[in-house]
């Protein structure tokens, strides 16, 4: 049986471990590394899908615990499945819905059964197993699921962190022996073991012996140092298939995505450039800008005047800050707009500096034009 979703890697740079890559899924091809836009309630924030297919998304993220809530994944399979239902063609990921479980609920019970907790929008008592989430994932209909695992925190205790990882080997086995359509759904592990090299590699062992079509590194981007989280993606980047997807979970600004990708990784996704954009701060090739500052008010130049997206190519700083502050709903659908581009076209520009070599030459100029530290440079 021909596997769901097929990864091609088409070089690697030369003074890196940065892979330039090719995912096919059964909607569609896209080149590595991306970053994938979050659609948590399966619409990315004030965005169509036509505008993100014009800027380059090859797929996008929604949440299944959300799902799951609203409408229900019941709801989204009479639709015909998630691409139907929002009307996008490409590629769709689903995480799993664990990490909401246990950020978001007020109360929660591990066991080895699954977690029981609290809905957080009406309080009523929910239950969520490997078995369960593989069901709603199933449901929902995305090329590319997430298995359900335990996210401790990076900080907690060694001993915690060996039982959670355990733990969540164990679930990804009942999740793989779960999963219903594999000719078209790829389901992914998902590498726990927070700071700790030894239990990395006990998690990439468990699970790269499962035989999955492509692997996560969970865990990371949860109120760790940026160095450390660089150093935890050093050690096991490089335990993963080579001839196989990793994503990197939760991470989405421009430093983390070129050192992540220096590193060997091949998939982001984070809500930052949407939740940003809402407050009226965008990523411009000079650094990140607050456009509501009253300084714009007279500013007529556009927001990155080295961007070309639909939002810098039509309207002005004056414009957009004017909307932001009249609480007009355009405005941060500008914001939202240029965000995204932003972070689709500098990983379109990592893919070339692969291809040509010069990555680290890249990633030195962009963060001195952004005002990025360059303390960690030594480190490749």
């Amino acid at each position: 049986m021909e596997p769901a979703i097929k990864y091609r890697l088409i070089k690697k740079e030369k003074h890196t471990g940065a892979r330039l890559g090719e995912i096919t899924t059964p909607h569609g091809t896209f080149q590595t590394p991306m970053f994938m836009p979050v659609g948590t309630n399966a619409s990315v924030k004030t965005m169509a899908p036509e505008e993100l297919d014009t800027m380059g998304a090859g797929i996008i993220l929604a949440n299944t615990y959300h799902l799951w809530l609203r409408p229900g994944e019941d709801i989204v399979k009479e639709a015909g499945g998630l691409h139907r239902f929002m009307n996008w063609d490409k590629g769709i990921l689903t995480d799993s819905g664990g990490f909401q479980v246990f950020s978001l609920a007020n109360t929660r019970n591990i066991t080895e059964e699954g977690v029981h907790f609290k809905n957080h929008l009406n309080g009523a008592a929910m239950f969520l197993s490997p078995e369960k989430a593989m069901q709603i994932e199933n449901d929902l209909g995305p090329d590319i699921m997430m298995s359900l695992d335990e996210c401790p925190p990076f900080f907690e205790s060694y001993e915690y962190v060996k039982h959670s990882v355990a733990r969540t080997s164990r679930w990804a086995e009942r999740g793989l022996k779960a999963h219903r359509n594999p000719e078209t759904q790829g389901l992914f592990g998902i590498v726990q073991g927070a700071g700790f090299k030894d239990l990395r590699e006990q998690s990439a062992k468990d699970l790269v012996s499962l035989d999955f079509p492509g692997y996560s590194i969970g865990g990371l981007s949860v109120g760790e140092s940026k160095a450390e989280m660089n150093h935890v993606l050093d050690f096991t980047a490089p335990l993963l298939p080579e001839n196989k997807p990793r994503y990197l979970m939760g991470v989405g600004s421009a430093d983390a995505l070129i050192d992540g990708a220096i590193r060997g990784i091949d998939m982001f996704d984070c809500v930052l450039p949407t939740r940003i954009a809402r407050n009226g701060t965008v990523m411009t090739s000079h650094g990140r800008l607050v456009v509501k500052n009253a300084q714009y008010a007279h500013d007529f130049g556009p927001l990155d005047d080295n961007c070309q997206c639909y939002a810098c190519r039509n309207y002005s700083r004056a414009y957009i800050r004017h909307l932001i502050k009249a609480n007009e709903i355009f405005g941060i659908h500008l914001t939202s707009y240029h965000n995204l581009y932003f972070l689709l076209h500098l990983m379109k520009q990592v893919r070339q500096a692969i291809m040509d070599d010069n990555l680290l030459e890249f990633r030195e100029a962009f963060f001195e034009s952004y005002g990025f530290n360059q303390e960690n440079a030594r480190n490749f």
